[in-house]
Order: structure tokens, then C-alpha cells, then sequence
């Protein structure tokens, strides 16, 4: 069997790995356009800022290694021009020497990845603008850096590597500008999650510009289409990827409503024999089941090693995704995985929201919050994705959710999991276990949350509501929700009295536990509706400035 794979890195590489761990007789080649057939990209920008010492270190497997462990045939910058599928024969260009050859194969494999999307703006193409995508591109920064030492760079694009650069090159001196044509940074989190981000961004010194496009590029500047003159003497596209699909299509193998190959479970295309992987392939989300496109080179692994099993006779199958992500910002990090709350909205679920400040272990020992927003389905209880921003604990307690939604667990389930405790790693009532609680309480109407969107929804549609604050006088005086009254909880149980039982009642403390609490006392008092105000004054102040 002739096996030959289009492409490299993350997702080609495992392909022939995993081929012919399963089959020694199977003759594997490997076309590669590039000159590097592993890298991590996700780390070049750990380099540029000098947390890595080596650009070499980013590369760890040549093609000689590769070769001489796998014997698989390998070809660095040889280019894949044509396609014969009813002859299954490649053409192939040599880019070193211009030489045209002909292979035939029994299987095909595209892992062609993705490419960095290159925005239409004047100047664009001039020498001191940059993608950021593989070792050539991390090569020429690094150079123009050394020799041109910039002192300004703006960095088009917040997504992943365009935080990931802004930490990077503040880290190295330079004053950073971030632009950003959409109302916030990080697309895949919702608004109120985004802006914790943006202020700590901000108050690290970084730039940042939303609702700005950039529309030129000079020597010297950046233009935005509202007229801001950014200075700059570097400029970094960060706008995301599109999937290298064009070779693909050429043959007639069809795409998915992302743009990227359509593939089934055993990552086969709808041609015989032909297979796509990694960041050309369209994935679906385990939670939902339709289709998801989220390049990332941990899914590129999984994805081919799964088609180097089937092509090999093997019964792997992709399972979904989730689109799990996590991110350091400074001192931050931030991780999310399944659903936002936009995302669960708009695919027509009845949601229960949640936000859940918690230290990540004991705060007599260092322990730090974490914001914890997580969204499950009133109807089968089922949690549907979380978010988390902190400076402590957030990959361990995101991992936990991604495990939960992936087995399809319950709120109540992770109030029952039996997690890891000690001072130094958790709290008693660890923040994974206090999210589940807290949303079955809210979804069994026992202890019924409410937003601060949908307090401000609520009281702006002109319905009454009752606010109380239950914290002590002069913390309301600090800050307090607007026309929220104050009423310490050790006070609570004689002043409700001249409360109105038949009004929708919302308590809160400065995080959510005194809120609860109060929500109980009223509760019990005979009140009919009564909400604890989700994440407390501390994320209704900040929900109100990221709406300003």
C-alpha cells in the first residue's frame, strides 16, 4: 500500500507515525512544501519575546530524525501542484531545483494546514510587516528586531498569537498598540468575560483599540478607518487563519460550512480513499454536534493519528471537539472550552448562567481569584461550556470541565466529584464542585441566579424589583448596584418586614456568598421570587464599565 501525505507538522507527521507503527510494509511519503516538517507555532512567540532561548528548540524533529525512526520517505520544499484522482497519481515540484515528478498513491492524505489570512490594507506588503505563522516568519522578525531595534509595534488582530505577541514584546521594551475591529478582544468569549482581559491588558501597559479597522499601512504609521495615526515601526498581522483547501477542491473533495474539508469521524473526505487532517479539516462540537473549525495543534495530532490508524486497517474515530482554548496574558490566564453564553443563545437552549468568584486553593496560603462563568441547560441539567480568567488554578479547573462536558456530566455531577484537597492546591469546597452546586440550586428554583445583564434587562423593561445590598454600610457607599438598598445581612431578618414579599427580590454581597445567604433568609420568610445576583457587586461593576 502506497500512502502519500500532502503537508507536515502536527497533523501529517502523525499520520505516518501512527501508519506505520501499525504497518511496517507500508510505503509512506511525505511532501512537504516548507522546510521544516515539525515545528510549534504556538510557541514562536515565546521566542521572540526571549522566553526561549533557541529558535532551534522550537524544531525538535528534522526530517532526517523522522526518516530514521519512522522510515517514512520524506520531501522538504517539494511542492504537491496536481492532482490525477482517477489515475491517483501527485505532480510534484521540486522548489529547490524547479524539477517536475510524477508519484502514484493508493491513499491520499491532505494536511496542507492553514494559512495566516493577509488583510486588505494599503501597505501591507511592506518590510517591516509581519505574519506570525511559521520559523521563516519568526526568522525575519527576530532579524528586523536585532537590526532595526523597534521601539513601536502594532499588532492587528486580538485573537490568540496577537495577546500571546502583545505579553511577548512589551516583555522586550516595546510600546505595544493592539487594534481590533470588533467590540472586543478574543472572539470565542462572551463580552463580560473579554473585558476583564482588556482592563488587564490595559493595565499592562498595552494599547488597545476596539472598534477601529486598520486601513493603511505607512513607513512609519498605521491608519485606522476612523481616522487614529498609530504610531509604528513594526506592525504584526495577527487576523487569523483560513484552511489550505485549494488543491483539495481542485479534485472535487467537498467543504464544510467553515470553509474547511468535510470530513467524517474516520477523517475520510467524500472521495475514496482521499483523507484530510488537521487544519484543512473540519471538526463538529461534541456538545452540539454540528460543524467546528478551531486550529489548534493538539486536535491536528489527534486527528491524524486517527486516519493513520483507519488507512491502516485500525477502528479509530474522531469524537468532536469542544474548541477548548487557554491563553496567558501577563499574569492571567485564560481557558474556555464548549459553549459561551452568545454561542448556547443562539443555539436555542434554555440556559442557567453562572458566575463564580472563587480563590484557585487557600488564601491563608497565596490563594488568588478566579472568575469562573459557566452556562448549563435547564432542561437536561447538562453543562455546556465555562470560561474562566485568573492567576492561579484556571488550566487545572478548565481541564476538569472539559472532561465533565466530554462525558456529558450534570451540574450535579461535579458537585459529586471527588477532587484532589489540600491547602496548597484547593479549597475545601473546590470552585469546580461550588459551579455545579450552585447551578443545580439555581435550575432545581431552589437558589435562583440572575445576571447582571438580565437585572439591567429586567429592570430597564420597567419591572419592579427589589435590590438589597447585604453588605456592611460603608462598602455600599464604595460601590452598589444602582437602586440596590442597603441592608446588612445581620439586620436582614427584622428589616424585611418592610420589604414587599409579592416583588421579585435580588440579593447580593461583594462575590456571591453573604448574597445566598440572604436569598435563603428571605426565602424562608415566605418571598415568592427571590434571585441571588450571579458573580455579586464585584462582577456587576465590572459588567457595567465593559458596557459603557
Amino acid at each position: 500500500m502506497k500512502i502519500i501525505i500532502i503537508g507536515s507538522v502536527a497533523a501529517g507527521t502523525s499520520v505516518a507515525a501512527k501508519a506505520r507503527r501499525n504497518d511496517e510494509n507500508a510505503d509512506i511519503t511525505l511532501y512537504n512544501a516548507d522546510y521544516d516538517i515539525s515545528y510549534s507555532i504556538c510557541g514562536i512567540p515565546y521566542f521572540l519575546g526571549g522566553e526561549v532561548d533557541e529558535l532551534e528548540t522550537l524544531t525538535p524533529r528534522s526530517s532526517e530524525w523522522f526518516k530514521k525512526r519512522y522510515n517514512v520517505d520524506i520531501h522538504t520544499r517539494h511542492e504537491v501542484v496536481e492532482i490525477n484522482p482517477d489515475q491517483k497519481v501527485v505532480t510534484v515540484k521540486n522548489l529547490n531545483t524547479n524539477e517536475i515528478i510524477e508519484d502514484h498513491y493508493d491513499t491520499l492524505v491532505f494536511a496542507t494546514g492553514a494559512a495566516p489570512t493577509t488583510p486588505q490594507i494599503d501597505g501591507v506588503e511592506m518590510e517591516h510587516v509581519f505574519h506570525v505563522r511559521n520559523i521563516q516568519n519568526t526568522a525575519s522578525i527576530h532579524s528586523y528586531m536585532q537590526a532595526e531595534s523597534p521601539e513601536k509595534v502594532t499588532i492587528i488582530g486580538a485573537g490568540f498569537i496577537g495577546l500571546e505577541m502583545a505579553e511577548q514584546l512589551k516583555h522586550r521594551g516595546l510600546d505595544v498598540t493592539i487594534v481590533q475591529r470588533s467590540n472586543q478582544i478574543m472572539p470565542h468569549l462572551d463580552k463580560d468575560m473579554a473585558f476583564r482581559v482588556e482592563e488587564h491588558l490595559r493595565a499592562n501597559g498595552v494599547n488597545l483599540l476596539l472598534n477601529e479597522e486598520a486601513a493603511a499601512i505607512t513607513e512609519t504609521s498605521v491608519e485606522t478607518t476612523k481616522g487614529s495615526v498609530i504610531d509604528a515601526d513594526m506592525v504584526i498581522l495577527a487576523t487569523g487563519v483560513r484552511p489550505n483547501t485549494k488543491l483539495a477542491e481542485q479534485i472535487g473533495v467537498e467543504l464544510g460550512v467553515s470553509g474547511a474539508v468535510q470530513v467524517n469521524e474516520k477523517m475520510q473526505t467524500n472521495l475514496p480513499d482521499v483523507y484530510a487532517v488537521g487544519d484543512v479539516a473540519e471538526s463538529y462540537s461534541i456538545v452540539t454536534g454540528n460543524p467546528l473549525y478551531r486550529p489548534l495543534g493538539s486536535t491536528a495530532n489527534k486527528m491524524g493519528r486517527i486516519a493513520g490508524d483507519v488507512i491502516t486497517g485500525g477502528d479509530l474515530a474522531h469524537r468532536g471537539i469542544l474548541g477548548t482554548g487557554i491563553l496567558r496574558v501577563f499574569d492571567l490566564a485564560v481557558g474556555y472550552t464548549g459553549l459561551s453564553e452568545k454561542d448556547a443563545v443562539m443555539e436555542g437552549y434554555d440556559i442557567e448562567v453562572l458566575h463564580n468568584i472563587k480563590p484557585a486553593r487557600a488564601e491563608y496560603l497565596g490563594g488568588r481569584e478566579m472568575v469562573i462563568k459557566a452556562i448549563a441547560d435547564r432542561k437536561t441539567g447538562r453543562i455546556l461550556g465555562v470560561q474562566i480568567v485568573g492567576e492561579d488554578g484556571v488550566d487545572k479547573r478548565i481541564d476538569v470541565f472539559v472532561t465533565a462536558i466530554s462525558l456529558k456530566a450534570s451540574a450535579e455531577d461535579l458537585f459529586h466529584l471527588d477532587l484532589a484537597y489540600a491547602p496548597p492546591f484547593s479549597t475545601t469546597k473546590d470552585p469546580v464542585m461550588y459551579t455545579g452546586m450552585a447551578l443545580q440550586n439555581a435550575m432545581d428554583k431552589k437558589n435562583r441566579i440572575i445576571t447582571p445583564q438580565e437585572l439591567t434587562n429586567r429592570i430597564q423593561n420597567g419591572e419592579k424589583i427589589q435590590v438589597i445590598d447585604t453588605r456592611a454600610p460603608k462598602q455600599y457607599k464604595v460601590s452598589n448596584v444602582e437602586g440596590a438598598v442597603n441592608i446588612p445581612l445581620a439586620e436582614l431578618r427584622a428589616e424585611a418586614k418592610q420589604l414587599d414579599p409579592a416583588i421579585p427580590t435580588v440579593t447580593y454581597c461583594n462575590k456571591g456568598v453573604t448574597g445566598n445567604a440572604a436569598q435563603n433568609v428571605l426565602i424562608n420568610m415566605g418571598f415568592e421570587e427571590v434571585y441571588n445576583l450571579s458573580g455579586g457587586n464585584k462582577n456587576y461593576q465590572s459588567f457595567s464599565k465593559s458596557n459603557q
